[in-house]
């Protein structure tokens, strides 16, 4: 695998900053699927905009009042041409996948559309057979297939439930079809939902819960996102989180459980908008602080 250099690289590290490849816990994977997008286009220029962003993130994080990056360190995989096929494209990226973790890695996919999540997942159950789901969207994502694709990235949480995992979290959801509450009601026993409309009631640690001691992977599409503070993704949907609510749902979920794996998707990045870049790189980061960072000290935290 290629890798860019770390100044390229996610977080645009200088050279005395930095640490080699082999001693990076944490691989960023650019992986710009665009294949079956069914409103706004252009998440194959996500993962770009997301690194390019990723340079303007202060390195300090308040919650752990230190350079968290330096706990773990960070490399970043060159940008590769993705199967048009997407079924091949799934596989690539699982292979990728199956890579880093056999190096003791921590892959962090930069999407791209949502369908990615079914190749990136595939590995992580095969090495983890108690895997539990995070998921933050504003829909369900449920469907079995959508305008004739199978891994639509309407599917994405479909695909990845056909695996035999027994905990899905998701939260953020205000979208749903009538064809997918059929799978819902039939594995209420596996699918916790969190529906936006009930975001002023949310108990943080009681949505967190069904993930104590499991190992996680994290899929976040930012159209979870409320669309004042995320518009630059294919379906901007109103009445969504916002940026304290996600980060106080990981952070909780960092400290009851071992994140190890996760993916964002589905930035649209338009040029007017690069707050919806930053905001993206920034939540990247600290998603790698949570799952990667020693535990918090001194006075900020």
């Amino acid at each position: 695998m290629n890798y860019l250099d770390s100044q390229a690289g996610f977080l645009g590290l200088e050279k005395g900053e930095s640490v080699s490849v082999d001693e990076a816990r944490a691989v960023i994977v650019p992986f710009g699927l665009e294949a079956s997008v069914s409103y706004g286009g252009g998440t194959g220029k996500g993962p770009q905009a997301i690194v390019e962003a990723s340079h303007q993130v202060e390195l300090f994080d308040e919650d752990f009042w230190r350079e968290v990056y330096r706990d773990y360190g960070v490399a970043t995989l060159d940008f590769t041409e993705i199967a048009d096929d997407i079924p091949a494209a799934l596989e690539q990226l699982a292979n990728t996948t199956e890579a880093l973790l056999r190096g003791n890695k921590f892959p962090l996919i930069l999407g791209g559309e949502h369908s990615l999540t079914a190749g990136s997942i595939r590995p992580f159950v095969e090495r983890y057979p108690d895997l539990a789901i995070l998921h933050f969207d504003a829909h369900a994502d449920l469907r079995d297939g959508y305008a004739g694709e199978h891994y639509s990235h309407a599917a994405a949480l479909r695909r990845v439930m056909d695996h035999p995992i027994d905990t899905l979290v998701s939260i953020g959801i205000r979208n749903i079809s009538a064809g997918e509450i059929g799978f819902l009601e039939a594995n209420r026993h596996r699918i916790h939902i969190h529906w936006a409309k009930d975001r002023r009631q949310w108990d943080t640690q009681a949505i967190v819960e069904p993930l104590r001691g499991r190992p996680v992977y994290l899929t976040f599409d930012l159209d979870g996102f409320d669309s004042s503070i995320m518009a630059a993704t294919g379906t901007p949907e109103p009445g969504g989180v916002h940026w304290e609510e996600a980060i106080d749902i990981i952070r909780a979920a960092s400290g009851i459980s071992n994140i190890v794996g996760a993916d964002v998707v589905e930035l649209a990045p338009r040029e007017e908008l690069h707050a919806c870049d930053f905001l993206a790189a920034k939540l990247c980061y600290k998603i790698l602080n949570f799952a990667l960072g020693d535990p918090p000290s001194g006075s900020g935290a």
